[in-house]
């Protein structure tokens, strides 16, 4: 697959995406229960957008199909429904 129609952001954004978590498991002995769970939370919206990137960019780079852009979607567990 070659994509590249958002020059591979969404490789940088699944990559904060891992150091987002890595502060949410380094900074949860110091910090409360909710900011933990915020930082967390950001965690797992970056991952879903990143996710989510890479379906848009390989389907509108012609790698994917409308029909297997939407078996991926669904592979990857990117809901609409969870927006």
């Amino acid at each position: 697959m070659s994509g590249g129609q958002f020059d591979y952001l969404q490789n940088r954004i699944s990559d904060c995406a891992l150091d987002v978590k890595d502060v949410a498991e380094n900074y949860n002995d110091t910090c409360t229960q909710e900011t933990t769970n915020k930082i967390r939370e950001c965690y797992a919206t970056l991952e879903k957008a990143g996710k989510m990137l890479q379906r848009v960019d390989w389907f509108i780079s012609g790698d994917d199909g409308e029909e297997s852009f939407n078996r991926r979607w669904k592979e990857d567990k990117v809901y609409e429904s969870d927006l």
